[in-house]
């Protein structure tokens, strides 16, 4: 066992603990709850939204995928930081504009419709499970590597620490979890970034030069093709990266957080700055384990590569940087599965329980309890799912997410704000079927199936051939919204569409005649 590192971990376990004591005198209402009142200024938002998006899958995941597969592995860096131009051009200030809570409010704002409202509700919830999913199987692997304790029992570890943030602290306690653990990431990855350069005395043509020789590829390192073999697979990863942010529920929650659109719009820039600057960090984090760890030992650690980083950190600056940069992981693993069961919690609560079973007439404390039962529930189906899942590389599983997020979620959202001829039926129809196909695409593919033993979850040939569903799943999506609407009987209501228009723009909430 590593000291340094368990007093490290300690330390930040015990600042979380001591950050949601004081969240919990602060939240008594659902408003606190979900959204922390709205009280959240734009930088704080910003580094808020950075926490909560730099996860496991872009500090352990892309760092492993670059040192294993070159690149291909960069694809992840561009595709999470480009999808930040959507959020802020398309989603931010409609989604904040119109709704209150969950993603849910935005859509039931044009569509007064339990259906949809309860379905809106489904994909929040199944997105932040498969995403959670990703950030367990780090945690288990890192603590497993630090302390020695069985990846069960560090999985379990981190469920029950995600719980006590979410069913005491609620949003305020999240978040503050959130802009702490993005400070101090930023830190670790300047600090490993400064020293891989230096050891490539600030040269990155010299860089370059020897990573052609550092690993078992050799000079394919810098090409793609590594990873992703067959073109369609680059492509469809690439769309699901791009476009699934702008769908993903715990990302959408966050614009609640701040007063007004206005705030919510610079909340995505002082996000996407600091978003920015990392991933371009990532590439020295890839390429100085490939360098200085080496391939062997880097899968040695872990078959997926999750382990990179760390063991980097432990090359370059012995016990100290490594318990450092470890803990710091275990701060982002902490804070993104938080943010995670908190927009699936308060999809439970505030759509299904609120407004579908209780039709509205739910009191303050009977939603507080819904939402704190639904946290420990999401929290113990993710931790099972988590335990089946431990061989995958987390930036992987994230992506599969995306997918789900960008196939379900974004064609409604974009055709609710534009289409005027959009309906009841057409955004049901969209959802359903952006959500099932992307899922039965994830079960048939490469992910689930593998001919070889220890390859994938199960033993056999994929039907479907690509690793990612996003370049079938985010048309059908889409395909799918825009042919219900056409072929159902029920005609758009006009007058709601202009309305929602003027708010979704302006933010005005009461028209008048």
């Amino acid at each position: 066992m590593n000291v340094l590192a368990f007093v490290l971990f300690l330390a930040i376990v015990a600042l979380t603990l001591v950050i949601t004591y004081y969240a919990s005198k602060k939240t008594n209402t659902t408003s606190e709850f979900y959204t922390a009142g709205g009280g959240l200024t734009g930088w704080q938002n910003g580094l808020a939204i950075a926490g909560d998006y730099m996860s496991a899958a872009s500090f352990l995941g892309i760092a492993g995928m670059i040192a294993l597969s070159g690149f291909d592995g960069f694809f992840y860096s561009i595709g999470f930081l480009v999808a930040y131009l959507v959020v802020l051009y398309i989603v931010a200030e409609p989604l904040r504009n119109l709704g209150k809570y969950t993603m849910a409010d935005m859509i039931a704002a044009r569509f007064d419709d339990s259906k949809v409202r309860g379905i809106a509700a489904l994909n929040t919830i199944a997105i932040s499970i498969f995403y959670m999913i990703a950030q367990l199987v780090g945690a288990g692997g890192l603590i497993k590597l630090l302390l020695g304790i069985d990846y069960v029992y560090s999985v379990l570890i981190v469920g029950i620490l995600m719980t006590i943030y979410v069913v005491f602290g609620g949003m305020t306690a999240t978040s503050w979890v959130q802009i702490i653990k993005a400070v101090l990431l930023m830190v670790g990855t300047f600090i490993i970034s400064f020293i891989v350069f230096a050891k490539f005395d600030f040269n990155f043509v010299k860089m370059f030069n020897e990573m052609k020789t550092a690993t078992p590829l050799g000079d394919a390192f810098l090409n793609p093709g590594n990873k992703f073999k067959d073109p369609l697979d680059t492509i469809s990863l690439n769309l699901a990266l791009i476009l699934g942010t702008a769908g993903l529920p715990h990302i959408l929650i966050r614009f609640f957080t701040v007063k007004d659109a206005p705030t919510a719009r610079k909340s995505v820039v002082y996000a996407t700055w600091i978003i920015g600057l990392f991933y371009v960090m990532t590439i020295f984090l890839g390429f100085g384990a490939a360098a200085f760890v080496g391939y062997d030992k880097i899968v040695a650690a872990n078959p997926s590569g999750n382990m990179a980083a760390p063991l980097l950190a432990e090359a370059l600056g012995g016990d100290f940087l490594f318990a450092f940069v470890s803990a710091v992981a275990f701060a982002t693993i902490l804070a993104v599965v938080a943010g995670l069961v908190l927009s699936a919690a308060s999809a439970f609560a505030h759509d299904f329980y609120s407004h579908i079973i209780r039709r509205g007439e739910a009191t303050e404390r009977e939603q507080m309890l819904a939402a704190r039962w639904a946290s420990v529930g999401v929290a113990v189906l993710s931790i099972i799912l988590a335990l089946f899942a431990q061989k995958m590389n987390v930036a992987f599983l994230v992506a599969l997410a995306f997918a789900v997020a960008a196939s379900a979620n974004l064609p409604i959202i974009i055709l609710t704000i534009f289409w005027r001829r959009f309906n009841t039926t057409g955004a049901i129809t969209g959802m359903l079927v952006g959500l099932f196909s992307s899922l039965i695409l994830v079960a048939i593919s490469p992910n689930v199936w593998s001919p070889e033993v220890g390859k994938a979850i199960l033993v056999g040939e994929p039907i479907f051939k690509l690793a990612n569903p996003g370049i079938v799943s985010i048309p059908l999506g889409f395909i799918a919204a825009i042919v219900g609407t056409l072929l159902s009987s029920k005609k758009a209501d006009s007058k709601k569409f202009d309305e929602i228009l003027v708010k979704a723009n302006t933010g005005i909430k009461e028209l008048t005649n």
